[in-house]
């Protein structure tokens, strides 16, 4: 008989953010709102519904995570789905990947979708920073529940930008077309035992920031810098970045530069 396996939640401060895995009623409806902003407005890859909100039959068996800030306004989100259940990359996504590709569909296995950060964001800097917190949650959660390995699709520039920061995240298709924005977007894998064995080495600010949930190492301190740029990140169905932020990150700390 199939045992499905419950997530384990997670809850951590990063500075005056709080990131953790959404529960109450209140709050996933608050996830559902804030993805039909990015995903229905603003991208148009889903058709707007009259309530707001933006759910899919995925929902029912996905765990959310939830970024809020210092007032409690949720500004972030992404979803696990874990295997067996079905992925998007199976079905919606299945154009992204080679003919005789096959998924990984074992216990240690999950797809991240719908990460979304607020679209009305404004102040300078902040998206990336948010990002960078969002993506400390995936690397927490993914701890949390003993699932090292992680699909998703994204914008071909931003997988560089990903590995660039010192993630393991390696493609698994060559770079597609996808409607309706016809970003060049490619299907991508994290694996987080590997970058548990060689972060440390490179970067290991960084990698004491993704692992401190206790305070000790906050954002400012942490040896590296996220900074904006004119130019967009696009990724279709998975990171959503604001139009006018693009998540670059400086090695301006002696210690990362030299790691």
């Amino acid at each position: 008989m199939l045992v499905l396996e419950e997530s384990r939640p997670i809850e951590f401060r990063e500075d005056r953010l709080l990131v953790k895995t959404l529960s109450d009623e209140q709050d996933i409806s608050a996830s559902y709102h804030l993805r039909h902003q990015v995903f229905a407005d603003r991208l148009q890859w889903v058709a707007k519904s009259d309530d707001g909100l933006e759910v899919d039959a995925y929902d029912a068996f996905a765990t959310s995570v939830g970024l809020f800030d210092d007032e409690g306004k949720l500004k972030g989100v992404f979803r696990m789905v874990r295997s067996p259940h079905p992925f998007m990359i199976e079905k919606e996504f299945r154009p992204c990947l080679y003919a005789n590709c096959e998924i990984r569909k074992e216990h240690d296995t999950a797809e991240i979708t719908r990460f979304a950060l607020d679209p009305t964001l404004t102040e300078k800097g902040l998206s990336s920073r948010l990002l960078l917190t969002l993506l400390k949650g995936i690397y927490q959660w993914s701890k949390e529940n003993d699932v090292p390995y992680m699909y998703m699709v994204v914008e071909k520039r931003f997988l560089r930008v990903l590995r660039g920061i010192g993630l393991s995240c390696e493609a698994i298709s060559p770079a597609v077309s996808l409607p309706p924005a016809g970003a060049l977007s490619i299907a991508a894998v994290f694996d987080w035992n590997h970058f548990t064995d060689t972060c440390p080495l490179k970067k290991p600010s960084f990698f004491q920031w993704m692992n401190a949930v206790d305070g000790s190492t906050s954002y400012e301190k942490s040896g590296f810098l996220a900074m904006d740029s004119k130019e967009q990140f696009v990724e279709p169905g998975v990171f959503q970045a604001k139009r006018q932020d693009q998540l670059l990150l400086g090695e301006i700390g002696r210690r990362l530069a030299a790691a």
